[in-house]
């Protein structure tokens, strides 16, 4: 299991990008969702041995990732928001060069093991194409491959399906999902379907505290019978976000529609009728903390809200860009 317990990033400044994240990775998929800025990508390089902490702990498996970090590089996987690739390389020589680089060590031959890697990722066919002509969900599948070898008991994948198509998405979804069935993949993501898709337990992250901690099914299950949808003109828009706690509008021909959280389902809003809640739903009232309702609803959902700021509060925050 992965143990982190008050883990602090400030950066000068001062700027706070952690602020005491405490969490438990278990086995499997685990999914650390939070908006752009939230201190993910900085997590994620401290856990993968990239950036020292100001202060906490980080132990996998009872080993310190933080006081001893090489003796547990050969148990890690790593995947960042952004790869570098040389471009004029095929798939299965810049596979070989990262193996190397890595010093991963193996029974086979290395253009065996890279083969096997290839395999294993489905970019056999193209394993002798330049990298320049890879798709962006075929790169990302060749920083799997690197990520994976050496079977690491800890893989990190940040922001991996940012940018892909449905299609491609879907293909790194199953991947994603066979790979975690033996190890602890821990995904960070602002993307609330990739949670939602593979992630039996996920945790909210915002301006470096987390907010909550909770299964996708809990999530929904606090706000059963709570959510309401209905149609809303132009110039009615204003005063709903106003008066109501308005959790997601979209326009659907040429009409905004809007979901509104009543918690007790009374006094409702011309035309809206109950609806399912979604994960969306759950994560952006999460984000807010300006009413009675959304306030319980976090504290429903994770006692752990009650000590985090609201935006406005706290240290100085910015992440830097990574």
């Amino acid at each position: 299991m992965l143990i982190i317990r008050d883990l602090v990033k400030v950066y000068p400044g001062p700027v706070a990008a952690l602020q005491g994240v405490s969490l438990d990775v278990p086995k499997g998929m685990f999914g650390l969702l939070g908006p752009n800025g939230a201190g993910k990508t900085t997590l994620m390089r401290i856990l993968a041995g990239l950036l020292e902490p100001s202060s906490g702990q980080v132990t996998l498996d009872g080993s310190d990732l933080l006081a001893h970090p090489e003796r547990t590089w050969d148990s890690l996987g790593y995947l960042p928001q952004e790869f570098g690739f040389y471009p004029h390389l095929t798939g299965e020589a810049m596979l070989k060069h990262l193996l190397r680089l890595k010093g991963v060590t193996s029974r086979k031959h290395l253009p065996e093991l890279v083969a096997d890697l290839l395999e294993r990722v489905n970019l056999t066919f193209a394993a002798r194409r330049k990298v320049k002509d890879y798709s962006g969900g075929m790169r990302q599948r060749l920083g799997i491959a690197q990520a994976i070898a050496g079977d690491p008991k800890l893989i990190i994948v940040d922001e991996p399906t940012a940018g892909l198509d449905p299609e491609e998405r879907l293909r790194f979804y199953h991947l994603l999902s066979e790979l975690a069935r033996d190890r602890t993949v821990l995904l960070s993501t602002h993307i609330v379907d990739d949670v939602a898709v593979l992630c039996p337990r996920f945790a909210v992250i915002r301006a470096g505290f987390v907010l909550a901690q909770s299964t996708p099914s809990r999530a929904l299950d606090v706000l059963a019978d709570t959510i309401f949808e209905g149609s809303v003109a132009d110039e009615c828009l204003a005063d709903l976000h106003r008066e109501r706690t308005v959790t997601q509008s979209i326009l659907f021909e040429g009409r905004h529609r809007v979901r509104i959280q009543v918690p007790d389902g009374a006094d409702l809003p011309p035309g809206f009728e109950q609806v399912d809640p979604s994960l969306e739903d759950a994560y952006l009232l999460l984000m807010r903390t300006d009413s009675a309702g959304v306030k319980a609803f976090s504290q429903d959902l994770a006692p752990v809200i009650e000590h985090a700021p609201t935006p406005s509060s706290g240290a100085i925050r910015r992440e830097p860009a990574s």
